[in-house]
């Protein structure tokens, strides 16, 4: 099938561009950056940022993201079908985000600074993590949000998640693509990389490869990889934190999408269980501590209880408007 050979071809891509980064590491890796300063301080931009090296990455960054909205409405107006065969508008997607992907490369080695100079590093993070949540909420009609149980949210709510995921989506990708310089470090590479995957999924808009679901859970769970590299990379000891609580969401929710069996699944709680306790047993964090666990999950579906609750605000609040006849 042309999508999937596609698909496979993009990750390759997605693998060699990751591989040209790391190529070109010593050329950023060369810019000297002021101290790290926390938490909420990004390291890697400009001690001193200039006209270009801001003028440059916001209208890049901004060309790259209303080019693949345009695509998306397109698309969207012309309401095509699924098919295994690709669009022509899947060809121009593919297409722009390897123009901008280009374009980020000599952007980084010529001028280095990317949107991280005039915004907050939680709103890279932020949107990413919203883009999870989104992705849960989208996926309840097929896998539920417990163990395979449904959710019985409004149906109007799941209409409008499901025709404008993909701005939001393109814009979580784009706008995180665009936040880093391309440095070498193993956190950037695997978010680079990541990020690749995600532009390429978005590239194949109504392609049966874009709904594959062993695809969309690997998205998913690509996440976990990168979370708890950057957490060794930064020398934290809570990376059990994020192996678990994406496990955890594995367990609770995205395994339920799987074709796997009762007795597989079983298994998997089972090694999940004794993970747990191993490592929190055996590591400085201590079973005093195994709650953490708990973060990320409970972060993630309170942000679906909380999106649900704005809903069903607005609806109510419309639905008290006077109506004009």
């Amino acid at each position: 099938m042309v999508g999937r050979r596609v698909l496979f071809l993009g990750i390759f891509v997605s693998i060699l561009l990751t591989y040209a980064i790391w190529l070109g590491g010593s050329i950023p890796a060369s810019i000297i950056k002021l101290p790290d300063q926390g938490l909420s301080w990004y390291y890697w931009k400009l001690a001193s940022p200039t006209f270009w090296s801001r003028t440059t990455a916001w209208s890049m960054y901004i060309g790259h993201q209303f080019s693949i909205w345009g695509c998306i409405w397109w698309a969207q107006q012309k309401q095509l079908s699924y098919k295994t065969a690709l669009h022509p508008i899947n060809y121009l997607m593919l297409g722009i985000n390897l123009g901008f992907t280009a374009l980020h490369f000599l952007q980084t080695y010529i001028w280095y600074d990317a949107l991280a100079q005039d915004t907050s590093i939680w709103a890279s993070q932020g949107a990413v993590v919203l883009l999870l949540v989104f992705v849960l909420i989208l996926e309840t009609p097929r896998r539920g949000l417990f163990f395979g149980n449904p959710v019985p949210f409004h149906q109007q709510f799941l209409q409008i998640i499901k025709l404008y995921h993909g701005y939001f989506f393109s814009f979580a990708a784009i706008y995180t693509f665009w936040y880093h310089p391309m440095e070498a470090t193993w956190g950037h590479l695997i978010g680079f990389l990541y990020m690749f995957l995600l532009l390429l999924q978005s590239s194949l808009i109504f392609n049966r490869a874009h709904v594959n679901r062993w695809w969309t859970f690997t998205l998913e769970i690509t996440v976990l990889v990168h979370s708890v590299v950057v957490s060794w990379m930064l020398g934290q000891t809570k990376w059990p934190t994020f192996l678990f609580g994406f496990l955890g969401i594995l367990v609770l929710t995205q395994l339920h999408g799987l074709p796997v069996s009762i007795s597989m699944k079983r298994m998997i709680y089972g090694g999940f269980l004794v993970s747990v306790l191993a490592v929190y047993g055996l590591t400085e964090r201590g079973l005093g501590r195994i709650y953490e666990v708990t973060y990320i999950p409970l972060i993630e579906f309170g942000l679906v209880g909380v999106i649900y609750l704005i809903f069903l605000l607005i609806l109510w609040t419309i639905s008290r408007l006077p109506i004009k006849t």
